[in-house]
């Protein structure tokens, strides 16, 4: 197999990521794309090739160095994908626990007597003190940290194993520049024949699908979909095989804190004050209370120190994982989507091509148009859906308000009608009462008489 080389690291003695042997990286690696022939490592090329393509070929290699390969034509159905970020929880708790039973192993020898005073411990006893000697509170601490430990560790080799598949050179340039639809099965078996060991990684597999979907679709948009997506995946993969690592560091300092409750419990209740006349057992209560808040102090103490201590590898592994991601992306976006060619540039150089490429682009357009058009009445339908619900809606509202002001002003009217009706009845009782006083006095006047004189007229200048 070939492997991928930055300028820098010519001369240099690297470790071969298939067979895990030494070999020196060549003075012109940068500047031929081919090997040199006599170059060290060649050997072990081949013999890491054998390793990881004998499921797929048949590999062997002569006295002087010369490879013979024999391929049969492969049955391509992928490989079962391990996790590359979530280590085995089992695996993880038995390192934990190795780590636990060690620990505790090299404490042992250093716990100090019980005659010894705390103030005449050096460091391991105080040390061996802190771990064995404030409850079981430090001990499931202790067991917490060191289970988280496992799991980083298991998760740093994954990263190195992912950081090891990124060496390999997946896309040779020697099969050609350009991966079109004539040479993209050269390319799948390459990939193919890369070691078991680094072929199952998080950039093998993302090439090994966008390989497959480009020789079936031949569309380099949905290649790059696809590639977004899975990227989108393995990040979410990533972040999320921290969640065990993220509860241990949320409960080490929690258990802290209950280690402080019940120390500060046990030294409240160890005080015994009801004979204050006896020194002995002043001195004694006294003792006991500050045994109990040694206690509470210390397994706050130990479980924010492993706290701190778990949290800056854990942040530096997230750091490195997410680089690791972005070495991925990057290189599927600037290597391999710019090698990725679809037809459409070649065939348009010739008129048959050109119309074929016609033909392709306007069904594509068609068949885009008939997309969007769905999708517009779609929206079209849900609008006139809508507007019916809102018209049904609004003359529901008016037909209430109608109503209730048709009734308001009934109301009103009627009130008003009343009021008038009321008014014109004492106006006409007063009326009735003025006409029959009226027809009292003129009843009144019929029976009297009155007498008229009638006075003579004088002449002219009152005279007779």
């Amino acid at each position: 197999m070939s492997l991928k080389a930055e300028p820098e690291w010519a001369g240099k003695i690297v470790r071969c990521p298939g067979c895990n042997t030494k070999l020196q990286i060549p003075d012109s690696v940068g500047a031929s794309d081919a090997p040199a022939p006599d170059a060290p490592g060649v050997e072990s090329s081949a013999a890491s090739s054998s390793t990881g393509g004998s499921t797929y070929g048949d590999y062997s290699s002569t006295a002087g160095g010369d490879l013979n390969f024999a391929r049969n034509k492969p049955q391509r159905e992928g490989w079962k994908e391990t996790d590359p970020a979530n280590p085995s929880i089992w695996l993880s708790l038995g390192i934990g626990t190795v780590l636990f039973v060690a620990w505790y192993g090299i404490l042992f020898p250093f716990k100090p007597a019980a005659d010894v005073a705390a103030s005449d411990y050096n460091f391991m006893q105080y040390l061996s003190s802190l771990f064995m000697m404030r409850g079981l509170v430090n001990f499931a601490e202790t067991f917490f940290f060191t289970w988280a430990i496992g799991i980083v560790w298991l998760k740093l080799q994954k990263l190195r194993h992912q950081r090891e598949a990124l060496l390999l050179d997946v896309l040779p340039v020697e099969l050609g520049r350009e991966i079109n639809s004539n040479n993209v099965e050269s390319f799948i078996d390459h990939v193919y024949n890369l070691p078991h060991r680094l072929r199952d990684s998080l950039m093998v597999n993302r090439i090994r699908k966008a390989l497959e979907l480009f020789e079936v679709k031949q569309s380099t948009s949905d290649v790059g979909s696809m590639m977004a997506s899975q990227s989108d995946i393995d990040a979410n993969r990533v972040g999320g095989s921290y969640s065990l690592l993220k509860v241990f560091l949320w409960a080490i300092p929690i258990l802290g804190f209950i280690g402080t409750v019940l120390g500060l419990s046990a030294a409240i209740g160890s005080m015994d004050l009801s004979n204050a006349k006896d020194v002995d057992k002043i001195i004694g209560s006294i003792s006991q209370v500050t045994s109990g808040l040694g206690t509470a102090f210390d397994t706050t103490l130990l479980g924010l120190v492993l706290a701190m201590f778990l949290q800056f590898p854990m942040s530096s592994l997230a750091k490195k994982e997410d680089d690791n991601l972005n070495d991925i992306d990057a290189f599927c976006n600037e290597i391999l989507l710019p090698r990725l060619e679809d037809g459409m540039g070649a065939d348009a150089k010739e008129p048959a091509g050109l119309a074929d490429a016609l033909v392709k682009a306007v069904a594509g357009a068609q068949k885009e148009f008939l997309v969007d058009l769905n999708e517009l009445s779609k929206r079209m339908n849900e609008y006139a859906s809508n507007l019916d619900k809102r018209s049904d809606a609004f003359q529901a509202v008016v037909t209430k308000e109608f109503i209730n002001n048709t009734t308001v002003m009934r109301n009103e009217i009627h009130e008003t009608l009343k009021d008038s009706l009321r008014q014109t009845s004492q106006y006409i009782g007063g009326l009735e009462t003025g006409i029959r006083g009226l027809n009292t006095v003129l009843k009144e006047l019929g029976e009297k008489q009155i007498i008229v004189q009638q006075v003579k007229k004088k002449g002219w200048f009152g005279r007779d």
